[in-house]
């Protein structure tokens, strides 16, 4: 079943990546019997985790009813939530939307999330609409990227991010200061600001009785964002340098004990690296992973909040973002576009994202003025103003060599590769394991 959901939307698809056509904001189209009809009583929001539910909750809604509903006006908003790893999230998602057509009202799909490892999945394919056609037409102050990323081989735009994720380099000030005799970010970037230093400090932490990342896993999204070319080409599974290179360093780095753990990004003992009592200099992640992904960095009693900073690293990249994508087919066209400008153009939602929530959000205007205010400061990052910073790494984000099969490439490729780290099978083997998965995953894709 699950193979054959996946054939029938990629039937839909186009898999051509472009542009989007001017970031400038247009006249709002004339109402359309679809946008003028009576909205639904009930709008339902498909997401992996609760970052954006939270977010709506707090800064949308009128009444939060339980974890999995809200209240706006008269109509009722309803989560449904399945988790990302291994595609399960697709799968369940792409089932709902290939019964859109038959669904009751307050069943369909209204709003749904995705990611950037699978965005182009879903905006080239008739299961997403023209977000203009109901209203949300100002992309005057998103981030370019966002709105390309949105946006069909057509240029026409399907949703949009409310953050905008250049990824830093998260280090520990005072491991920072017993490593290299300081915690100043600008002095630490030129201490680490290629693969070269980042691995001569490696050494010296590990001198020093400290480790240089907490998993092998924690640099992947740097070597991933910069290839040169796409997972699959021509139809062919593609395994570029740059993930070569991340391969060469992750067993470089289990070798010589410059990382804490091989294991899971996510697992407990990875993420134990965080409290006061770790000893891992360097964590990897934009504004929504220390503020959504480091409780334990933040635990009042265990953690060591205030003993972290940021710069950008070896190399400048992005990870991951949340979209907001609108479902062909939603009785509630009106609400889906409130949404969506709320959480892009509303300024003082969008303040209170970046001073309350540590996010970057995906407002220019908003995010440039944080970043020249100079009392504003990050108390978790020790005062530093990271929207300054990233203000600046934003300018450097690429959309580029993206696939519809990057969620399961990307995780396929850890997994099978953390075998050979942890000896359990030799390099040539685990990487031969993976490419029986992607044979197995895609039957559609070359694999040689």
């Amino acid at each position: 079943m699950k193979k054959l959901l996946t054939v029938l939307l990629a039937v839909l698809m186009v898999m051509a990546l472009a542009g989007c056509n001017s970031n400038k904001p247009e006249p709002a189209p004339a109402p359309t019997e679809e946008t003028t009809a009576a909205e639904g009583s009930v709008l339902n929001i498909w997401t992996w985790n609760t970052e954006f539910w939270e977010f709506l909750g707090e800064y949308y809604a009128d009444e939060i009813v339980d974890e999995y509903t809200l209240k706006k006006g008269d109509v009722t908003i309803k989560r449904t939530t399945y988790p990302s790893d291994g595609g399960a999230y697709q799968d369940a998602l792409d089932a709902a939307l290939l019964n859109q057509a038959n669904a009751a009202a307050d069943d369909k799909v209204d709003l749904f999330l995705a990611e950037a490892d699978y965005i182009i999945k879903y905006t080239n394919s008739d299961a997403t609409m023209d977000v203009k056609s109901i209203g949300v037409t100002d992309f005057s102050n998103t981030y370019k990227y966002t709105v390309e990323a949105a946006s069909d081989a057509n240029g026409v735009v399907k949703g949009v991010s409310f953050q905008c994720c250049p990824s830093a380099i998260i280090y520990r000030r005072s491991i920072a200061k017993d490593v290299l005799g300081t915690d100043d970010p600008a002095e630490v970037q030129a201490a680490i600001d290629s693969w070269e230093k980042f691995d001569a400090v490696a050494a010296q932490a590990k001198e020093k009785g400290y480790y240089m990342i907490n998993t092998t896993n924690a640099t992947f999204r740097i070597y991933s964002n910069n290839t040169t070319s796409p997972w699959v080409k021509d139809g062919k599974l593609n395994i570029d340098s740059a993930i070569e290179a991340w391969m060469d360093q992750s067993a470089n780095y289990a070798e010589n004990g410059y990382t804490a753990y091989t294991s899971n990004l996510w697992g407990d003992e990875a993420t134990s690296e965080m409290l006061a009592t770790g000893k891992t200099m360097c964590f990897v992640g934009p504004a929504w992973y220390f503020n959504f992904c480091m409780g334990n960095a933040q635990d009042p009693e265990k953690g060591c909040f205030g003993d972290w900073a940021i710069c950008q690293g070896p190399q400048a990249h992005f990870w991951g973002g949340t979209w907001m994508l609108a479902a062909t087919g939603t009785d509630n066209p009106t609400m889906v576009a409130d949404i969506m400008n709320t959480f892009i153009n509303n300024e003082e939602v969008c303040s209170k994202l970046v001073s309350e929530k540590m996010q970057f959000s995906n407002n220019q205007k908003v995010n440039n003025k944080f970043a020249a205010d100079e009392t504003y400061g990050n108390e978790f990052l020790g005062g530093q103003n990271d929207t300054a910073v990233f203000a600046e790494l934003a300018k450097n984000i690429k959309f580029q060599n993206v696939t519809a099969y990057d969620q399961l490439c990307n995780e396929g490729l850890q997994t099978y590769f953390q075998q050979y780290l942890d000896g359990e099978v030799d390099r040539d083997t685990a990487i031969n394991n993976f490419k029986d998965y992607i044979r197995t995953t895609y039957p559609s894709v070359t694999v040689e």
